[in-house]
Protein backbone atom coordinates (compact mmCIF):
# COMPACT_ATOMS: atom_id res chain seq x y z
CA UNK A 1 0.00 0.00 0.00
CA UNK A 2 2.82 2.39 0.88
CA UNK A 3 4.60 1.68 -2.41
CA UNK A 4 1.39 2.15 -4.40
CA UNK A 5 0.89 5.51 -2.73
CA UNK A 6 4.45 6.63 -3.47
CA UNK A 7 4.08 5.62 -7.13
CA UNK A 8 0.82 7.58 -7.37
CA UNK A 9 2.54 10.62 -5.88
CA UNK A 10 5.39 10.17 -8.37
CA UNK A 11 2.96 9.97 -11.29
CA UNK A 12 1.09 13.10 -10.18
CA UNK A 13 4.32 15.05 -9.79
CA UNK A 14 5.52 13.70 -13.15
CA UNK A 15 2.42 15.14 -14.81
CA UNK A 16 2.96 18.47 -13.04
CA UNK A 17 6.62 18.54 -14.14
CA UNK A 18 5.87 17.62 -17.75
CA UNK A 19 3.13 20.23 -18.06
CA UNK A 20 5.03 23.11 -16.45
CA UNK A 21 8.74 22.65 -17.26
CA UNK A 22 8.57 24.60 -20.53
CA UNK A 23 5.78 27.00 -19.65
CA UNK A 24 6.81 30.28 -17.97
CA UNK A 25 5.07 29.32 -14.73
CA UNK A 26 7.88 27.43 -12.89
CA UNK A 27 7.87 23.65 -12.76
CA UNK A 28 9.94 23.69 -9.56
CA UNK A 29 7.48 26.03 -7.90
CA UNK A 30 4.55 23.84 -8.83
CA UNK A 31 6.37 20.70 -7.70
CA UNK A 32 7.09 22.26 -4.31
CA UNK A 33 3.48 23.38 -3.91
CA UNK A 34 1.93 20.07 -5.02
CA UNK A 35 4.55 18.09 -3.09
CA UNK A 36 3.62 19.93 0.10
CA UNK A 37 -0.08 19.34 -0.54
CA UNK A 38 0.64 15.62 -0.99
CA UNK A 39 2.87 15.49 2.09
CA UNK A 40 5.95 14.67 0.02
CA UNK A 41 8.69 16.85 1.51
CA UNK A 42 12.26 16.54 2.77
CA UNK A 43 15.63 15.84 1.17
CA UNK A 44 14.39 12.96 -0.98
CA UNK A 45 11.59 15.11 -2.43
CA UNK A 46 14.04 17.85 -3.36
CA UNK A 47 16.24 15.40 -5.23
CA UNK A 48 13.18 13.79 -6.83
CA UNK A 49 12.03 17.18 -8.13
CA UNK A 50 15.41 17.71 -9.80
CA UNK A 51 15.78 14.20 -11.21
CA UNK A 52 12.36 13.98 -12.88
CA UNK A 53 13.19 17.15 -14.79
CA UNK A 54 15.48 14.88 -16.81
CA UNK A 55 12.34 13.28 -18.18
CA UNK A 56 11.26 16.62 -19.57
CA UNK A 57 14.76 17.26 -20.89
CA UNK A 58 14.71 13.92 -22.70
CA UNK A 59 11.56 15.14 -24.44
CA UNK A 60 13.54 18.15 -25.72
CA UNK A 61 16.26 15.83 -27.01
CA UNK A 62 13.64 13.81 -28.89
CA UNK A 63 12.05 16.94 -30.35
CA UNK A 64 15.28 18.74 -31.27
CA UNK A 65 17.74 15.85 -31.72
CA UNK A 66 18.83 16.91 -35.20
CA UNK A 67 19.58 20.47 -34.06
CA UNK A 68 21.38 19.28 -30.91
CA UNK A 69 23.63 16.83 -32.74
CA UNK A 70 24.25 19.41 -35.47
CA UNK A 71 25.65 21.83 -32.91
CA UNK A 72 28.39 19.37 -32.00
CA UNK A 73 29.21 18.61 -35.62
CA UNK A 74 27.22 15.39 -36.02
CA UNK A 75 24.82 15.39 -38.95
CA UNK A 76 22.44 12.57 -39.75
CA UNK A 77 20.82 12.87 -43.16
CA UNK A 78 19.20 16.21 -43.86
CA UNK A 79 20.64 19.07 -41.78
CA UNK A 80 18.23 21.05 -39.59
CA UNK A 81 16.32 23.77 -41.42
CA UNK A 82 17.81 27.26 -41.18
CA UNK A 83 15.68 29.48 -38.95
CA UNK A 84 16.18 33.19 -39.50
CA UNK A 85 16.85 35.92 -42.01
CA UNK A 86 20.66 36.07 -41.78
CA UNK A 87 23.44 33.68 -42.67
CA UNK A 88 24.53 32.73 -39.14
CA UNK A 89 24.05 29.32 -37.59
CA UNK A 90 23.31 28.60 -33.95
CA UNK A 91 26.24 26.59 -32.59
CA UNK A 92 27.65 25.11 -29.41
CA UNK A 93 29.30 28.44 -28.56
CA UNK A 94 25.89 30.04 -28.06
CA UNK A 95 24.88 27.29 -25.62
CA UNK A 96 28.15 27.49 -23.66
CA UNK A 97 27.83 31.26 -23.31
CA UNK A 98 24.24 30.84 -22.15
CA UNK A 99 25.33 28.30 -19.53
CA UNK A 100 28.23 30.18 -17.95
CA UNK A 101 26.47 32.69 -15.63
CA UNK A 102 23.98 30.29 -14.00
CA UNK A 103 26.53 27.47 -13.80
CA UNK A 104 28.98 29.60 -11.83
CA UNK A 105 26.32 31.10 -9.58
CA UNK A 106 24.59 27.75 -9.08
CA UNK A 107 27.81 26.07 -7.92
CA UNK A 108 28.52 28.91 -5.52
CA UNK A 109 25.01 29.02 -4.05
CA UNK A 110 23.94 25.36 -4.25
CA UNK A 111 23.29 24.90 -0.51
CA UNK A 112 21.55 28.27 -0.26
CA UNK A 113 19.28 27.44 -3.19
CA UNK A 114 18.20 24.19 -1.49
CA UNK A 115 17.05 26.20 1.52
CA UNK A 116 14.65 28.17 -0.69
CA UNK A 117 12.57 25.08 -1.62
CA UNK A 118 9.68 26.32 0.54
CA UNK A 119 6.19 27.61 -0.44
CA UNK A 120 6.74 31.12 0.94
CA UNK A 121 9.83 31.67 -1.23
CA UNK A 122 7.98 30.22 -4.22
CA UNK A 123 5.15 32.71 -3.63
CA UNK A 124 7.53 35.66 -3.87
CA UNK A 125 9.29 34.35 -6.97
CA UNK A 126 5.99 33.65 -8.74
CA UNK A 127 5.07 37.31 -8.35
CA UNK A 128 8.48 38.69 -9.38
CA UNK A 129 8.66 36.31 -12.34
CA UNK A 130 5.18 37.37 -13.43
CA UNK A 131 6.24 41.01 -13.37
CA UNK A 132 9.22 40.13 -15.58
CA UNK A 133 6.94 38.41 -18.11
CA UNK A 134 4.75 41.51 -18.33
CA UNK A 135 7.83 43.75 -18.63
CA UNK A 136 9.19 41.59 -21.46
CA UNK A 137 5.93 41.88 -23.39
CA UNK A 138 5.66 45.64 -22.88
CA UNK A 139 9.32 46.59 -23.35
CA UNK A 140 10.45 44.20 -26.09
CA UNK A 141 11.47 45.87 -29.40
CA UNK A 142 8.57 46.25 -31.82
CA UNK A 143 10.59 44.47 -34.50
CA UNK A 144 12.83 41.63 -33.24
CA UNK A 145 16.50 41.84 -34.20
CA UNK A 146 16.62 38.05 -34.23
CA UNK A 147 13.58 36.58 -35.96
CA UNK A 148 14.78 32.98 -35.95
CA UNK A 149 16.94 30.69 -33.86
CA UNK A 150 19.93 31.07 -36.19
CA UNK A 151 19.81 34.88 -35.93
CA UNK A 152 20.75 34.84 -32.23
CA UNK A 153 24.12 36.47 -31.55
CA UNK A 154 26.73 35.46 -28.99
CA UNK A 155 25.98 38.58 -26.94
CA UNK A 156 22.28 37.78 -26.89
CA UNK A 157 23.02 34.18 -25.87
CA UNK A 158 25.20 35.35 -22.97
CA UNK A 159 22.57 37.86 -21.80
CA UNK A 160 19.94 35.13 -21.82
CA UNK A 161 22.34 33.21 -19.58
CA UNK A 162 22.46 36.19 -17.22
CA UNK A 163 18.66 36.22 -17.03
CA UNK A 164 18.73 32.47 -16.42
CA UNK A 165 20.44 33.16 -13.07
CA UNK A 166 17.05 34.39 -11.83
CA UNK A 167 15.75 30.83 -12.21
CA UNK A 168 18.07 29.67 -9.41
CA UNK A 169 15.36 31.12 -7.18
CA UNK A 170 12.81 28.25 -6.93
CA UNK A 171 9.49 29.29 -8.41
CA UNK A 172 10.90 31.89 -10.77
CA UNK A 173 10.81 29.63 -13.87
CA UNK A 174 13.87 28.89 -15.96
CA UNK A 175 11.92 29.14 -19.21
CA UNK A 176 10.18 32.31 -18.04
CA UNK A 177 13.50 33.97 -17.17
CA UNK A 178 15.31 32.94 -20.35
CA UNK A 179 12.45 33.64 -22.76
CA UNK A 180 11.72 37.01 -21.16
CA UNK A 181 15.42 37.86 -21.26
CA UNK A 182 15.59 36.84 -24.89
CA UNK A 183 12.63 39.02 -25.82
CA UNK A 184 14.14 42.02 -24.01
CA UNK A 185 17.35 41.37 -25.97
CA UNK A 186 15.44 41.65 -29.25
CA UNK A 187 14.76 37.97 -29.98
CA UNK A 188 11.34 36.89 -31.20
CA UNK A 189 9.17 35.04 -28.70
CA UNK A 190 9.29 31.82 -30.74
CA UNK A 191 13.09 31.86 -31.25
CA UNK A 192 13.66 32.74 -27.58
CA UNK A 193 11.45 29.80 -26.60
CA UNK A 194 13.37 27.37 -28.80
CA UNK A 195 16.72 28.61 -27.48
CA UNK A 196 15.40 28.25 -23.94
CA UNK A 197 14.53 24.61 -24.64
CA UNK A 198 17.95 23.85 -26.14
CA UNK A 199 19.76 25.61 -23.29
CA UNK A 200 17.78 23.53 -20.80
CA UNK A 201 19.38 20.26 -21.95
CA UNK A 202 22.94 20.76 -20.61
CA UNK A 203 21.80 22.96 -17.71
CA UNK A 204 19.31 20.47 -16.28
CA UNK A 205 21.54 17.48 -16.94
CA UNK A 206 24.35 19.20 -15.05
CA UNK A 207 22.03 20.18 -12.19
CA UNK A 208 20.76 16.61 -11.87
CA UNK A 209 24.25 15.08 -11.80
CA UNK A 210 25.37 17.62 -9.18
CA UNK A 211 22.30 17.00 -7.05
CA UNK A 212 22.63 13.21 -7.18
CA UNK A 213 26.31 13.50 -6.22
CA UNK A 214 25.45 15.64 -3.20
CA UNK A 215 22.43 13.50 -2.25
CA UNK A 216 23.77 9.95 -2.65
CA UNK A 217 24.10 9.49 1.13
CA UNK A 218 20.32 9.42 1.75
CA UNK A 219 19.04 7.99 -1.57
CA UNK A 220 18.49 4.23 -1.70
CA UNK A 221 17.51 1.60 -4.27
CA UNK A 222 14.04 1.65 -2.69
CA UNK A 223 13.60 5.13 -4.19
CA UNK A 224 14.24 3.87 -7.72
CA UNK A 225 10.64 2.82 -8.64
CA UNK A 226 9.31 6.20 -7.56
CA UNK A 227 12.01 8.11 -9.41
CA UNK A 228 11.49 6.00 -12.54
CA UNK A 229 7.72 6.54 -12.48
CA UNK A 230 8.10 10.29 -12.18
CA UNK A 231 10.76 10.34 -14.90
CA UNK A 232 8.70 8.38 -17.45
CA UNK A 233 5.51 10.31 -16.73
CA UNK A 234 7.30 13.66 -17.07
CA UNK A 235 8.83 12.57 -20.39
CA UNK A 236 5.51 11.60 -21.98
CA UNK A 237 3.62 14.65 -20.74
CA UNK A 238 6.47 17.02 -21.70
CA UNK A 239 6.47 15.74 -25.29
CA UNK A 240 2.84 16.76 -25.63
CA UNK A 241 3.36 20.05 -23.78
CA UNK A 242 6.32 21.14 -25.95
CA UNK A 243 4.44 20.50 -29.20
CA UNK A 244 1.39 22.38 -27.91
CA UNK A 245 3.41 25.30 -26.53
CA UNK A 246 5.35 25.86 -29.76
CA UNK A 247 2.12 25.68 -31.75
CA UNK A 248 0.42 28.47 -29.80
CA UNK A 249 3.30 30.71 -28.70
CA UNK A 250 3.32 32.66 -31.97
CA UNK A 251 -0.29 33.70 -31.41
CA UNK A 252 -0.47 34.53 -27.69
CA UNK A 253 1.47 36.79 -25.35
CA UNK A 254 2.91 35.85 -21.96
CA UNK A 255 0.60 38.16 -20.01
CA UNK A 256 -1.99 35.38 -19.36
CA UNK A 257 0.83 33.28 -17.89
CA UNK A 258 1.81 36.22 -15.65
CA UNK A 259 -1.77 36.57 -14.41
CA UNK A 260 -1.88 32.83 -13.73
CA UNK A 261 1.32 33.14 -11.67
CA UNK A 262 -0.27 35.89 -9.55
CA UNK A 263 -3.31 33.71 -8.83
CA UNK A 264 -1.09 30.76 -7.88
CA UNK A 265 0.95 33.02 -5.57
CA UNK A 266 -2.29 34.19 -3.95
CA UNK A 267 -3.39 30.58 -3.47
CA UNK A 268 -0.03 29.70 -1.91
CA UNK A 269 -0.42 32.57 0.53
CA UNK A 270 -3.85 31.44 1.74
CA UNK A 271 -3.01 27.70 1.83
CA UNK A 272 0.48 27.75 3.34
CA UNK A 273 1.12 31.12 4.93
CA UNK A 274 -2.01 32.97 6.09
Amino acid sequence: MVESHSLLVAAILGVVEGLTEFLPVSSTGHLIIVGNLLGFTGDTSKSFEVVIQLGSILAVVVMFWRRLFGMIGLHFGKPPAHEGTGTRRLNLGHIILGMIPATILGLLLHSKIKSLFEPKYVMYSLVVGGVLLIAAELLKPKKPRAEGLDDITYVQAFMIGVFQCLALWPGFSRSGATISGGMLMGISRFAASEFSFLLAVPMMMGATVLDLYKSYSFLTLADLPMFATGFITAFIVALIAIKTFLAVIKRISFIPFAIYRFFVALAVYFVFIA
